[in-house]
């Protein structure tokens, strides 16, 4: 829908561990977002009238031939005016964010802090762990231009990354991820209710859960269930259990484990899960991880998760190039690999049954009536959701949604 607004920041639900703003804080954010939906909606359709009239044309007159791969594809979008312009402003937009954010963070880190320990102390429903590693993946880069990344602490008891992510998240996605930003837990619940009512999960593990924006919706839906918040990230782990305890959630567990390292019991989860995780982390972690998965999981329990749809023989070269930005250019380098995994081969070597695995477009689930019914077509990713249309076994368009894969064990 050209030429709409998205929602305005004063829109999110607050809650105890939210850092509180200003007008100029609010204006910061609605001015990138507003960008953002600019860049998406009016500047970046013409990168590709820009390719189609005037890059690929002259590609084929200097060389005699289409191009061969998107390698040969990025050289040559990276010359051209319209293209620089349009990607140069996306990765400042990312980079203003984290800023923005931080500078909001930044000023009240201490009394963040002090909220957190006030939620924290003597709960044994958060353990941290000193000893855990930060694995390479997520060591080597600031992932989203995020400075040190979900991990690093500034000072004892740090909650400033966490808190930092949350309240950008707004901005990256042009409101569309909920009031809470847990678009994507409140999505798999929808999924699940609608598809599989009689599925009723006793034990859930939300690997890369982080500050648990997405493990909320899941407990609320399934009070009778624990919910294991596994992630490597201290400060992200010690938000996410504070903002859980202010939002009166007690059935979460925050534990700080990696997804190389999965310390539990075997068989013992109904269900196993992530939301946008594993193109943050390597091909190796995503082959271990689903052999973890399937012998952590109890028979006839599952595994759901939202991701990036892998490319398949329809995939043009324009799309698997502009699909392929973040990963060049925001800090994913793990995010152009898993577009070309078959992550169905992948659980098929860990264990599951071909028969008992799926993949699906689902409808992204937003809370009408406190953000417009046309706010999920506004995120920065609508490429990717359009994608995410497509289900992988029929190639049928079915809209913009998010793109799920998973398997009953």
């Amino acid at each position: 829908m050209p030429g709409v607004l998205p929602p305005t920041y004063d829109r999110t639900v607050t809650h105890g561990m939210s850092p509180n703003v200003g007008h100029d804080d609010i204006a910061r954010f609605n001015l990138l977002t507003n960008l953002n939906v600019h860049l998406g909606q009016s500047i970046f359709p013409g990168t590709k009238l820009a390719f189609e009239n005037r890059v690929e044309p002259e590609f084929k007159r200097a060389n005699g031939r289409a191009f061969d791969d998107q390698r040969e594809m990025r050289a040559a979008m990276r010359a051209d005016p319209l293209y620089q312009m349009w990607a140069a402003l996306r990765r400042t937009t990312m980079e203003m964010r984290q800023q923005s954010g931080r500078q909001i963070v930044f000023r009240q880190r201490e009394q963040l802090s002090a909220k957190a320990q006030s939620f924290n102390d003597g709960a044994n429903t958060l353990q941290l762990d000193p000893s855990v590693e930060i694995p390479d993946y997520l060591s080597s880069v600031d992932n989203h231009w995020m400075p040190g990344s979900y991990y690093t602490e500034t000072a004892p008891g740090d909650v400033a990354a966490g808190a930092c992510y949350e309240i950008g998240l707004f901005v990256t996605t042009a409101g569309s991820m909920s009031a809470r930003g847990d678009g994507g837990g409140r999505t798999l619940v929808s999924f699940l209710r609608e598809q599989h009512p009689e599925f009723q999960p006793r034990r859930i593990l939300d690997l890369g859960g982080g500050m648990g924006v997405n493990s909320v919706p899941l407990a609320q839906a399934y009070p009778d269930a624990e919910v294991i918040v596994a992630d490597v990230a201290a400060p992200s782990l010690r938000f996410g259990h504070a903002r859980a305890r202010a939002l009166g959630i007690g059935n979460i567990r925050f534990v700080q484990m990696g997804i190389d390292d999965l310390r539990f019991e075997p068989e013992s989860f109904d269900w196993i899960q992530s939301t946008m995780v594993w193109h943050e982390t390597s091909a190796a972690t995503l082959i271990d991880g689903m052999k973890q998965i399937y012998g952590l999981l109890k028979p006839g329990g599952l595994t759901l998760h939202i991701e990036q749809p892998n490319f398949t023989d329809k995939t043009t070269l324009w799309e698997k190039f502009t699909r392929d930005w973040d990963s060049w250019y925001n800090n994913e380098p793990f995010w152009a690999k898993l577009h070309t995994m078959d992550v169905f081969q992948v659980m098929a070597d860990a264990g599951f049954a071909r028969d008992k695995m799926f993949d699906e477009g689902v409808e992204a689930d937003i809370e009408q009536g406190l953000y417009q019914s046309w706010a999920s077509t506004l995120s920065r990713h609508k490429p990717e959701l359009k994608r995410a249309g497509a289900a992988q076994n029929d190639g049928a368009r079915k809209g913009e949604r998010w793109y799920l894969f998973g398997a009953w064990k």
